[in-house]
């Protein structure tokens, strides 16, 4: 039996202009949710400008954004449509790193994707 798609990727040294993702998905017609998670004046902490995220939503894939990492899943194992390949690919292309860091550990290795007829 399959496992649904799960992979993450990174980006290292700049952040994704989250508003320039969102206007761009909505131009392919992706659905996208924006999760704006509260900031406060007195707050300390120095990535506190880094937590919004964007969820886009294609047939079969999501993939959560960040400023610094995309996560991309399947919530049961199916192939991918072209829309779900579209979303992939763009994310990719986004987020061009397989692992957190430039030092070389935490590989991550995609897995084996199905994509539909």
């Amino acid at each position: 039996m399959s496992r649904p798609y799960h992979y993450t990727r990174f980006r290292w040294w700049s952040a994704v202009d989250l508003k320039a993702v969102d206007e761009e998905m909505r131009a392919h017609e992706f659905e996208i949710k924006r999760l704006e998670i509260p900031k406060y004046e007195l707050e300390l902490n120095l990535q506190k400008e880094y937590r919004d995220e964007l969820v886009v939503k294609a047939d079969t894939l999501t993939a959560n954004l960040s400023q610094f990492r995309a996560v991309l899943t399947q919530k049961e194992a199916k192939p991918f449509s072209r829309r779900d390949m579209k979303l992939r690919k763009r994310i990719v292309e986004i987020y061009p790193q397989n692992r957190p860091t430039p030092l070389p550990w935490e590989y991550v290795a995609e897995p084996i994707l199905k994509v539909a007829e």
